[in-house]
């Protein structure tokens, strides 16, 4: 018998000032909530189904969960209701609107889709077997939800923890720093979301969810209810056309206490939203938390397990075990930053693997001491602390060519690197052969780890996948720089990315662009090196994320060829942020 009272298809009502209409949501609670206990409240809101089981979502990932965090009624990136209900607490998951069983509009990462989820929340704390308190956790799209519905600031939300979740859906995901991001979106957009959309018929025939409780709808009736992201990705090309603006939000309206965990690994998706969300909100408790591993399994290991009941259990029923509450780098409290330090080579895909890794903990992000150090590229593909004083010119084919390489010296003592990373590159757009001139040009940067023997030293990505040490991307049309904006520091570039922006390279004249690297942790042994790619397409290390839609990238607009000048008098570097030994 299950340990917990369940109750599917609860009602939602979202008044008409909100939008209107009615979200559903499975309640999973405490037995005691029958005898009038009250308790705190651990909600998600998305649209992979909250009646979709794990087991038949991703079967795979289902069975190397840990035994205790999985059973029949598992949902995929959210907290297991069989064990959640028995620590004290209600677990309710909430189908989006247009999905599951929520009737309306499927609009994902939409503003209605926030203003439902804060009417969620609301609601969610004045039942009569809630506290008041609600706290909200969850993988990837049920951690990027949080950090838009805490900038709504819903009353009764007392604390989130944004599991690697990206909070610019423009940058992060459907324009990666300007250029398109299509292949992930195309797998996941029609497996995981349009095959949960309310309305479609013969998801129970699937095992994908029962099917929808009113009758099912028409394709032309379900076409109408769906703005399609593919659609509208390749419509909307800058982050203030009509698709993109309205999911613009200000992190800094998050006040609530927060524990943004974020993936090393995640260079193509959720690793720069987690430090930008702890970075920009306001809140007083605020701390930041580096994990490594395939994006599906660290949150339910016990180790991460037990750190989310600490600090769900501080703020939401104000039992600390580890000094939450005393606020971030109090003493026998808990530091603001807690590092994970990528050191040696213990292999990849591995949960013991990624155990090995050393721990530090710091009070501050990015680290003060920090000696920001810029690497020349030179002539002879080297990268240097000295500029060359010979100056070169290297083409390549734009849009299909082939990358070229900077490596480094051999490391003469054990080095750290952690914080952000920013790349000045000399370019130009030149003729090719048959007279052909860009009209643009794509940036794809990489920064790898080799080991003394030349060997690349590869880390876990989001699938499970080799990944480099992390990887950059820019559009040059959208290469403006905005040093006024009150994010834009020398380490980390602001791009505003606006249609007014947009400066085409005029042909053979050289240019600058300011490349921001994903954030990132390596630590290089003596005799190791690092190279730095400069490449016009996806190279290894992108996995599922490629960015090569073709109309996005054209051979009308992007073929001929490209150039990188470096030495002499051209400014094109890359800047490390190194760590001093202590």
């Amino acid at each position: 018998m299950p340990r917990f009272i369940m109750e599917t298809n609860t009602d939602i009502p979202i008044p008409q000032k909100a939008g209107g209409g009615v979200l559903r949501c499975n309640v999973y609670r405490p037995l005691g909530t029958e005898h009038g206990e009250k308790f705190p409240v651990l909600m998600t809101l998305g649209p992979y189904g909250k009646d979709v089981p794990y087991e038949n979502f991703h079967p795979a990932s289902f069975a190397e969960l840990p035994k205790e965090q999985k059973s029949q009624f598992s949902a995929w990136e959210t907290p297991e209701p069989t064990y959640w209900p028995r620590q004290g607490y209600v677990v309710i998951r909430v189908d989006e609107r247009g999905t599951g069983q929520s009737p309306g509009l499927l609009n994902t990462f939409s503003a209605q889709t926030m203003r439902d989820f804060k009417e969620a929340v609301e609601w969610a704390s004045v039942q009569d077997w809630s506290n008041g308190k609600v706290g909200l956790t969850g993988i990837s799209y049920y951690a990027i939800t949080q950090w838009a519905v805490a900038a709504l600031r819903p009353k009764g939300l007392t604390c989130i923890i944004p599991w690697e979740g990206m909070n610019d859906l423009y940058r992060d995901l459907e324009k990666r720093d300007g250029i398109m991001g299509n292949q992930f979106i195309e797998t996941w957009y029609d497996r995981q979301v349009a095959s949960g959309q309310y309305g479609l018929p013969g998801k129970a025939a699937r095992n994908w969810g029962p099917d929808t409780i009113e009758d099912s709808l028409t394709k032309e009736e379900l076409d109408k209810n769906n703005v399609d992201i593919r659609i509208e990705n390749l419509r909307n090309k800058f982050i203030d056309d009509p698709y993109f603006a309205p999911t613009v939000y200000d992190l800094t309206n998050i006040e609530v206490p927060l524990l943004s965990v974020a993936n090393l690994g995640g260079i193509t998706l959720h690793l720069r939203g987690n430090v930008r969300g702890y970075a920009r909100a306001t809140s007083k408790n605020k701390w930041l938390y580096f994990i490594t591993g395939r994006h599906d399994l660290p949150y339910y290991l016990p180790e991460y397990v037990a750190l989310q009941k600490s600090f769900l259990d501080a703020w939401l029923k104000g039992k600390d075990d580890r000094g939450w509450l005393k606020g971030p780098n109090a003493s026998d409290g808990v530091p603001a930053v807690n590092l994970l330090l990528r050191k040696g080579n213990p292999g990849f895909n591995s949960v013991d693997a990624e155990r090995r890794f050393p721990r530090r903990t710091e009070t501050e992000w990015p680290l003060e001491r920090t000696q920001y150090t810029k690497y020349y590229l030179s002539a002879n593909k080297g990268l240097s602390t000295t500029k060359d004083i010979a100056e070169k010119k290297f083409t390549f084919a734009g849009l299909t060519g082939n990358a070229l390489q900077f490596v480094t010296a051999p490391f003469e003592q054990e080095t750290e690197i952690t914080g952000h990373i920013v790349a000045n590159l000399v370019l130009a757009i030149e003729p090719d052969e048959s007279g052909k001139v860009p009209k643009d040009m794509d940036l794809f940067v990489t920064l790898r780890h080799l080991d003394s023997e030349n060997k690349e030293i590869f880390y876990t990505g989001t699938m499970g996948d080799p990944a480099p040490v992390s990887k950059g991307w820019l559009r040059a049309s959208l290469r403006a720089v905005d040093p006024t904006h009150p994010f834009h520091k020398h380490y980390q570039p602001h791009h505003p990315f606006t249609r007014a922006v947009v400066d085409y390279p005029p042909p053979t004249v050289p240019f600058e662009a300011l490349v921001e690297i994903w954030p990132t942790n390596v630590v290089i042994a003596a005799g190791n090196k690092l190279v730095f790619e400069v490449s016009p397409r996806d190279t290894q290390g992108v996995g599922i994320f490629g960015l090569n839609h073709p109309e996005d990238r054209s051979s009308e607009v992007f073929g001929g060829s490209n150039a990188l000048y470096v030495g002499g008098s051209h400014e094109s570097w890359i800047q490390f942020p190194i760590i001093p030994s202590q």
